[in-house]
């Protein structure tokens, strides 16, 4: 499989190796140092969600009475399988390759060892493993009064497995491969852990001829089950490990496959193509719970309902349809155990299914829009059932009113601190949930409740373009609330914006006072203060009038660096080139992915898809800046290390808005609507999956003129339009119109512009 070389000035920094059952987060330089803060210090090492195994293993070589840690890798380099890393000994004439990976569907992870004898002389000496147990619950256990107990080890002398069982807990590891036995007196490499573990190391002798190689396996399996089970994964581990990688080979292949981008920019291909990977990465399964993506890692690696409203979409356009639903089944399943048959979806979950929060007010509205996208791409009849969850989920957004006035209160994306006021991404949301919502009572045939959400859009689309426009500012506002609170959060973010250094945006922020305190108007009013990102999400669900949105992507656009969207405007820094070190997070300075994605999605909605592309190009240049063949969720590196939505962020412009497709599969139908940028002169996107068809485009761009070739696997409809079309030939046939229809398996299209 391809392959990306990890940046050498990011050694001590994390990776993340995961299946759909466990993941292993250690540092790229081969250490597990304490890592995060939702479990202080434990979030890295080996996970089995809802436990953890061990904070980590290491690798020691001793060679008479020298021990030399394996704690330098010279290299890393990450695979959409798996992870290696290569530690050089020159002064024993020893190279030691570490590849390992975590099978899909297994409780385990598996370590491949190769062992290099650089010298002419035979070379013995004793390879250690170091093994730091540390059985533990996830995240909010505590609720379920799980207790931890302390980790006790017992030596299996056959099969030559080490197992370890927390006291309190039928939590279970083992860890073992063939010729390894318990060794004493080597904890000069131990791991440093806290907690009720212990450090156990198993040893093997080496012994290699001259510029002899040797290959090694080593597993760690896991079980909440029993020491019978963990004993007999850990045997499979060993005896399939080859079948497993070639599963999971075969796995990520077809994630590339599937959706696969080609442009003449081999940069752009592989973040694309990578974004994927990391999706997959962070799809999570859970006994009793079930299967769905996780919002991040380290510290996200559960489930939460506002991101996936965000990456499920992402997973939809990237051919992901089987995580997409499986995603939402059990964002559905943890709603309605926290919120009951209210409608309102969940915000953050453990993976121990203890929920934290119950939702926050735009995530409900986000995935209606979400069901829809799924039904749409998919056409499984499974999302039909959840009609009646849609129209209370609609039933609660409208409930959220306090005072009646058209718009729910209370926080969105952004929970500004003090202010309980009506928010413009939920608004813009609620919008986009009203589309979606009359598209399901369409399908239902429930057409008084399709024109009724269809005129509550209609409306609300018209108050969003006059009540939350100001002008002044050239933007949608960020919030509404009485101009007494307005100027409160306003001389709050001046004291803010003073304290971390930011003059422009005290500046700003000062003339913004003048002009509040010089408002008139009385009751809630529209304010631009902090010009958070969320101003932008008029646009990225097309709420906005055209001139308006004109005026507010251009409005826009100061609040950017090279590496994407800021935060707020208050974070605003334009000499912000250098990047800092992961370990210094602050949402200061912060320019996120999702925000620098919405923004790519606005642009291009409104036609400007070279400008959209400009900002994809931002992201890309933080894509393998920290970690490689990954992208922070804070741009360049901070944050979590591999983020799920940034394959909304990517993904969505170039599969929904560059190609244009809108896909109908409940009807056997798709419109294909092309806006592609002027550098993409010879693209494709492939095997594209719409249901149960699969459509390939290929587009190239010769002058004034368009080439497509258009195939599909079914005879199904496809509506195909070019609005600045001067003409159109598909086929053999001429058109002036700007829509043609086409039911064969291939077209051959000509747009002349």
């Amino acid at each position: 499989m391809e392959s990306i070389n990890g940046n050498p000035d990011y050694m001590d920094s994390p990776f993340l190796s995961a299946g759909e059952r466990m993941y292993v987060v250690g540092h790229q330089n081969g250490t597990f140092p304490d890592l995060g803060w939702h479990i202080k210090d434990e979030m890295g090492g080996v996970w089995l969600p809802p436990i953890k195994l061990m904070d980590g293993y290491s690798l020691s070589i001793k060679k008479d009475t020298q021990q030399i840690c394996l704690n330098e890798a010279v290299n890393f380099e990450n695979y959409p399988v798996g992870a290696s890393q290569n530690f050089n000994l020159d002064e024993l004439g020893i190279a030691i390759r570490q590849f390992h990976f975590v099978p899909e569907e297994e409780k385990g992870v598996i370590i491949a060892l190769k062992l290099q004898n650089n010298s002419s002389e035979a070379n013995n000496f004793q390879l250690n493993i170091h093994n730091a147990v540390d059985l533990l619950p996830v995240w909010l256990s505590d609720s379920l009064q799980l207790k931890n107990g302390k980790d006790k080890g017992k030596w299996i002398m056959k099969p030559g497995v080490y197992t370890a069982k927390d006291e309190s807990n039928k939590w279970f590891v083992a860890f073992g491969g063939k010729g390894f036995k318990p060794s004493m007196n080597n904890q000069l490499c131990d791991i440093e852990s806290n907690g009720l573990g212990f450090n156990q190391t198993l040893s093997k002798p080496i012994k290699l001829k001259a510029n002899e190689s040797q290959v090694i396996f080593y597993a760690i399996a896991g079980s909440y089950e029993s020491r019978g089970e963990v004993l007999n994964i850990h045997k499979k581990l060993l005896k399939n490990r080859l079948q497993l990688l070639e599963e999971k080979i075969i796995a990520y292949q077809n994630i590339k496959n599937f959706n696969a981008l080609s442009t003449n920019d081999e940069g752009f291909n592989q973040m694309y193509t990578w974004l994927k990977y990391n999706s997959k990465w962070l799809m999570q399964t859970v006994p009793e719970l079930g299967t769905g993506i996780t919002a991040g890692s380290p510290d996200y690696p559960w489930w939460f309902g506002t991101d996936n409203g965000y990456a499920v979409q992402g997973l939809l356009a990237t051919g992901m349809h089987k995580e997409a639903l499986q995603s939402i089944a059990l964002t559905l399943k943890l709603s309605q155990k926290a919120n009951g048959d209210t409608g309102r979806i969940m915000h953050e979950a453990s993976t121990n299914g203890v929920i934290f929060n119950p939702g926050n007010l735009n995530t409900t509205p986000k995935f209606v829009s979400l069901l829809w996208k799924a039904y749409a791409w998919t056409a499984d009849s499974k999302i039909l059932d959840y009609y009646e969850f849609i129209k209370k989920a609609v039933k609660w957004v409208e409930q959220q009113d306090k005072d009646q006035n058209g718009y729910p209160d209370g926080a969105g994306m952004m929970e500004i601190h003090g202010l309980d006021s009506e928010m413009i991404d939920v608004v813009s949301y609620q919008y986009e949930m009203y589309i979606a919502a009359a598209n399901f009572a369409k399908v239902k045939n429930d057409m008084v409740l399709a024109n009724e959400y269809n005129q509550k859009a209609i409306s609300l689309k018209e108050r969003i373009n006059s009540d939350w426009w100001v002008e002044e500012f050239k933007s949608y506002a960020d919030f509404r609330s009485s101009k007494e609170k307005a100027i409160q959060l306003t001389e709050d973010a001046i004291i803010r914006a003073d304290s971390i250094q930011k003059p422009w945006s005290v500046e700003e922020l000062e003339n913004t006072l003048i002009q509040i305190k010089a408002d008139q108007n009385e009751g809630n009013s529209p304010f631009v203060v902090f010009h958070n990102w969320i101003v932008n999400t008029p646009m990225e669900v097309g709420a906005s009038d055209p001139d308006k949105a004109e005026k507010a992507l251009k409005s826009a656009e100061k609040y950017s660096n090279r590496f994407g969207m800021f935060v707020t405007g208050i974070d605003r820094d334009e000499k912000q080139e250098k990047a800092s070190k992961w370990k210094s997070f602050s949402y200061v300075g912060a320019v996120m992915t999702l925000p620098t994605g919405v923004q790519a999605i606005a642009q291009a909605k409104y036609g400007k898809a070279d400008k959209s592309l400009e900002y994809l190009k931002k992201l890309e240049n933080s894509f393998s800046y920290a970690l490689a063949g990954s992208m922070y969720e804070v741009s360049p590196d901070f944050g979590m290390m591999a983020q799920a939505w940034n394959i909304y962020a990517v993904a969505v412009p170039v599969v929904e808005e560059y190609f244009g497709i809108k896909p109908a599969a409940w009807k056997n139908e798709i419109t294909i609507k092309p806006n592609l940028p002027l550098s993409w002169d010879d693209v494709s996107l492939n095997q594209i999956k719409v249901g149960n068809n699969l459509i390939d485009i290929q587009v190239k761009r010769i002058d004034n003129t368009l080439e497509f070739k258009i195939s599909q696997l079914h005879n199904w409809k496809i509506n195909f339009e070019y609005a600045e079309a001067k003409s159109i030939s598909f086929d053999g046939n001429k058109t002036v119109k700007e829509k043609i229809e086409l039911f064969d398996r291939v077209h051959h299209i000509k747009v002349e512009m």
